[in-house]
């Protein structure tokens, strides 16, 4: 079992900046990659980034070069720094851990709110 406990949310005026944080616990060691997900009203949740155990990131397109993923050195606390932040980016931030195993799980957080405003 892995428990998620976000933290870094919150309210910010374009073209500044946030750092979202992912704390795991419990079977860390059967992590295969860490992510974040986001979605906006009336849209669909859609992923943000994510980070493989090894330590390759991929990004959505829409925010390569403006958001960066990273992981602590014990691989068990995922960031995600967002830059140049416009109100377009406002939803509701998801932290995602995949597991290995004999049935792969995917596990997810509670949520914490972006708002970026104009």
């Amino acid at each position: 079992q892995v428990q998620l406990v976000e933290s870094g949310g919150g309210l910010v005026q374009a073209g500044g900046s946030l750092r979202l944080s992912c704390a795991a616990s419990g079977s860390i060691s059967s992590i295969k990659t860490m992510g974040w997900y986001r979605q906006a009203p009336g849209k669909q949740r859609e992923l943000v980034a994510a980070i493989t155990s090894g330590g390759t990131p991929t990004y959505a397109d829409s925010v390569k070069g403006q958001f960066t993923i990273s992981t602590d050195n014990a691989k068990s606390t995922v960031y995600l720094q967002m830059n140049s932040l416009e109100p377009e980016d406002t939803a509701v931030y998801y932290c995602n851990v995949k597991t290995y195993g004999l049935v792969p799980r995917t596990y997810w957080g509670q949520g914490t709110q972006v708002t970026v405003s104009s």
